[in-house]
């Protein structure tokens, strides 16, 4: 009974959030650090078990894994040419998927913001890469970025990284090698881990298993947001899901979030200020479910686009055998990459190539599910770790408006909701620009004389599960849902946060700029309450 009442609605709230993962989480903290009083409503559990105990549940047989997705809960359709795997790689949780991302955090290149003024492509943000500046610099003190200023090919920046960047692995110095003849530039990765300690956290001390798991928490999660913004008097509410937001009479204002706890009781949790930030398909979700007379197509989507240009990154890569060592298992997240196809090339997609830290067999994992055992098993694992070397690469996805994410009607939860429908599939331009990395990536793993083994390009390729694209910002209320501040056009106290804004992706990894847009927006916000 107590853990209910914990769960009961917060008097006289300035904001409500929803979702606390890395853009909620940030919200909240910078909001109820300037005096502001903030409720958080998660939908799923706090996670707070030994990081160790997580890690032994993603690798050993038998368990399930320590994140609790499935279910009817988190049941979904996929439609379109390609399957959307949508549980495959989201958490529900404090912390959100930051819990098990791989934590390089790159910025969005200038091109990125203005892709339709230079290629007639995709379309223009309502803001500037020189707008969005200061902001990337203060995410990257706010996650806790270890860096350096070493690629050509990266934008402008005014300040250095808070920590220094993690040096090149073996592997790396294995590809430097091809790289150089072949004129390929590599440097390092912006990554979202201790390489000092920082912010309370340890060091990286080198586990290798950064994804799923950090044991040392040295990797960012946005748990530490998240419990700075209870240290500043924030109240966050989890396995509270938000199945509705309720307007006023005129459909202006939103007044009330309504939510479910695990006793079946729903709550109103009213406030004077809204934001969403669960994520591209679940905040189109929440507000297609929030239907009503003044806003029958959704609530804030008079335009029509909400969940259109659902986008996402595609893979591509390739690796294999080399009769050499390479220890490319011994380092658990990328320390180089190369970004020398992404800017104004043909395809115009941004191609972001990756040299792979973690690729190949996992002599952990081999063992723990190996049909063999002692001397026998040694030998295996002998003869197939520490050869392998791989090469990965993030394809941009153009924006279109037949990728969408809308609702099922047909198939509900387990509380009766429809759930997210995903129509995904995959484009002949940007099919064009996975093979255009393949090509690259053969022609490092020929210089080596590697025997390629494997090859993931356009024709078995998959998502890296970035959910963008879906609450698109811009100027113009009759083609986007919120404006350059994050708010929704049709609705004057609801603000959006996360990659669902973006009206383009990039082929970098989404967090920074999450990150950097959350920080904007609660300066937006603030400045309304103050």
């Amino acid at each position: 009974m107590a853990d209910e009442r914990a769960r009961a609605p917060v008097a006289d709230a300035d904001v409500c959030i929803v979702g606390a993962g890395p853009a909620g989480g940030i919200v909240a903290h910078r909001l109820a650090e300037s005096g502001q009083n903030v409720v958080v409503l998660e939908a799923g559990p706090r996670f707070d078990g030994d990081r160790r105990e997580q890690l032994e549940a993603h690798v050993r047989p038998g368990l399930d894994g320590p994140w609790e997705m499935g279910g009817p809960r988190d049941a979904f359709s996929s439609s379109g040419e390609s399957f959307y795997p949508l549980n495959a790689a989201r958490v529900k949780g404090v912390g959100g998927t930051t819990l098990h991302w791989q934590g390089m955090v790159m910025r969005l290149h200038e091109r990125d913001f203005e892709l339709d003024s230079r290629h007639g492509v995709g379309a223009d943000w309502p803001l500037d890469y020189d707008d969005l500046k200061p902001y990337y610099a203060e995410a990257e003190r706010e996650l806790g970025v270890a860096g350096a200023m070493d690629n050509p090919y990266a934008p402008p920046r005014d300040d250095p990284f808070p920590m220094t960047a993690f040096p090149p692995s073996h592997s790396d110095s294995i590809f430097a090698e091809a790289c150089e003849r072949l004129g390929l530039d590599m440097h390092s990765v912006p990554s979202a881990r201790n390489a000092e300690p920082y912010d309370g956290r340890s060091p990286c001390v080198g586990y290798g298993t950064c994804k799923p798991v950090c044991p040392s928490g040295a990797k960012y999660t946005a748990e530490s947001h998240v419990e700075k913004a209870e240290a500043a008097g924030a109240r966050v509410i989890d396995r509270a899901r938000v199945r509705r937001l309720e307007h006023d009479e005129s459909g202006e204002r939103v007044v009330a979030a309504a939510y479910t706890t695990p006793d079946g009781e729903t709550h109103r949790q009213a406030a004077d200020q809204f934001v969403v930030a669960c994520g591209g398909v679940e905040t189109v979700r929440l507000l297609l479910l929030s239907e009503s007379d003044r806003h029958p197509n959704g609530l804030a989507n008079s335009s029509g686009v909400l969940g259109r240009y659902f986008m996402d990154h595609l893979f591509a890569g390739m690796g294999g055998r080399l009769d050499r060592p390479t220890r490319q298992n011994h380092v658990g997240f990328n320390t180089s990459e190369c970004h020398q196809f992404y800017d104004d090339t043909e395809p115009v997609n941004g191609v972001k190539l990756e040299f792979l830290n973690y690729a190949g067999p996992s002599p952990v994992i081999d063992a723990l599910h190996a049909d063999t055992w002692g001397d026998e098993l040694l030998e295996q694992l002998d003869e197939s770790y520490g050869t392998h070397i791989s090469m990965g690469a993030l394809v941009e996805q153009l924006p279109r408006a037949d990728n969408y994410v809308g609702l099922d009607r047909e198939t509900t939860d387990d509380l009766g909701d429809p759930v997210p429908e995903v129509h995904w599939s995959i484009d002949d331009q940007t099919k064009t620009a996975l093979s255009r990395a393949n090509e690259v990536q053969a022609s490092v793993l020929d210089e080596l004389g590697v025997d390629v083994e494997w090859t993931v390009g356009p024709d078995n390729t998959g998502p890296a599960f970035h959910h963008m694209g879906t609450a698109r910002m811009g100027d113009d209320p009759d083609s986007s849902v919120v404006d350059a501040e994050c708010r929704t056009h049709d609705v004057r106290n609801l603000w959006i946060a996360g990659s669902s804004v973006f009206p383009t992706g990039g082929a970098m990894n989404p967090t920074l700029t999450i990150a950097a847009l959350a920080v904007r927006l609660a300066s937006s916000l603030r400045a309304r309450l103050s």
